[in-house]
């Protein structure tokens, strides 16, 4: 038995831990789950319990890590679920294929970014990750490897994008990557005097750029509430790169700088220390600064250079809090932003973007509107402040992101979600026994 939690550590549940083996070693294992069922785990970076089921059986995809076939004039790739985004880039890269869709880490695997359908900076241009997805290899309960498409059978392919790992396992994915000319990427960079100037830059110049995101300090009050630093770019072309970076444009080495021991002190962010954090980051950031040449993992995944950086919020772990609320809603974007500030929550890690389109995922988080992200030490006061967001956020028609969520009610995101009875009636016709489950699935009753 093995204690698991989440990329926030909290709430661990005990768990049998098996490895993953071959198609037919894991129609087994799921034939022979235990009563509290089974679930997929790939590299542990949903906040919450998606990927824990206390009492059960958890499997690790991570051994499933393969690279099948590439063909790179359709930029199409088959790969096994447990391989992750970092293998795929570094993998791929020198072909000139990039990931379609990028998190805020590289260290997610394939088979988490399909159950999560995660999203990037570039939602508002490319959507989430599972619209990049042709078909995928899904292990259901019946032991049956199925191939799904959204031809072959749309209900259970969107089902299961977004559907947190609860219509079975993913095992292969035919994923359509996009071209790029180098590893590298033309950002522009900006300071915004407060949340209204930043929705207002936002809002008249993301269809320009591809990738877009804005930091957010959400410890700033009066006039500067909301003060913000844009970042936007695209993918360079040789061209466009130092002459020095021309030579091997598509080489990609990430390294980690630094890692975060396991000792730090529960209260080393609080108030003080990230007020002075988020006061530095700002005037850091440059007025204005336009075609600057940035790395990928310089542009898309910083925290990626920090090993174990989740321990820097202590022993006691920390919430990802992210919502979207729709275009027209931007009061309560703002109510929730002043909120946050007067509560003095210390999130130094708060970003905002842009979603486009959703897709037809029944589950899938992202919709047209405001999304906002916050990383929030564990401390007291904190369940009540969030309860009172929660209920802001629906009363907007806006929803929490399941992959990052790890203290809702069933009844505050069954509410969110209107559409849980369509994604049950697919369980019910793939899983009527639920031997997929998870500590999330019982907390949210899917």
């Amino acid at each position: 038995m093995t204690a698991l939690a989440g990329w926030g550590r909290t709430a661990p549940s005990v768990a049998v831990v098996r490895a993953a083996g071959e198609d037919d070693q894991l129609a087994e294992a799921v034939a022979g789950a235990p009563v509290r069922g089974v679930i997929a785990r790939g590299l542990g970076r949903s906040y919450g319990d998606p990927a824990q089921n206390g009492g059960g059986a958890v499997l690790d995809m991570t051994s499933r890590s393969r690279v099948l076939s590439v063909d790179v004039p359709s930029g199409r790739v088959l790969v096994e679920a447990g391989a992750s985004l970092d293998h795929l880039m570094q993998h791929l890269l020198p072909l000139g294929l990039m990931v379609p869709v990028s998190p805020g880490t590289r260290q997610v695997t394939v088979g988490g970014a399909v159950a999560a359908d995660i999203h990037g900076k570039n939602h508002h241009a490319a959507g989430s990750f599972c619209d990049h997805v042709e078909s995928l290899d899904l292990l259901t309960a019946d032991g049956v490897v199925r191939s799904v498409s959204r031809e072959s059978d749309p209900q259970l392919f969107w089902a299961t994008a977004g559907g947190m790992g609860l219509t079975g396992l993913v095992l292969r994915v035919l994923l359509r990557m996009s071209h790029v000319e180098s590893a590298h990427y033309v950002v522009d960079t900006e300071r915004a005097r407060d949340l209204d100037d930043l929705m207002a830059r936002l809002e008249a110049d993301d269809h320009r750029y591809p990738h877009s995101v804005a930091w957010i300090d959400c410890l700033a009050r009066g006039s500067a509430l909301g003060r913000s630093v844009i970042t936007r770019g695209r993918s360079a072309r040789v061209a466009e790169l130092p002459r020095s970076l021309q030579r091997a444009p598509l080489v990609f080495r990430p390294s980690t700088r630094l890692t975060v021991p396991d000792v730090c002190p529960p209260r080393l962010l609080n108030g003080l220390t990230v007020r002075a954090f988020n006061e530095l980051w700002f005037r850091k950031a440059p007025r204005r600064v336009r075609r600057d040449v940035q790395g990928l993992g310089q542009f898309f995944h910083p925290l990626d250079a920090v090993e174990d950086w989740n321990r820097i919020y202590g022993p006691r772990g920390f919430l990802q809090y992210q919502f979207v609320v729709p275009f027209g809603e931007e009061q309560a974007l703002r109510d929730v932003v002043r909120r946050l500030s007067d509560a003095g929550t210390a999130s130094f890690l708060a970003v905002l973007k842009r979603f486009g389109t959703g897709n037809p995922g029944p589950l899938s988080f992202p919709a047209p509107g405001w999304t906002l992200a916050l990383d929030i030490p564990v401390g007291g006061g904190l369940g009540e402040l969030l309860d009172d967001l929660d209920r802001s956020v629906l009363d907007a028609g806006g929803r929490l992101y399941l992959a990052k969520d790890s203290r809702a009610t069933a009844r505050t995101v069954h509410a969110m979600y209107p559409r849980v009875a369509e994604f049950r009636a697919v369980r019910d016709r793939v899983d009527p026994h639920r031997h997929f489950r998870s500590d999330l699935a019982r907390r949210l009753d899917l």
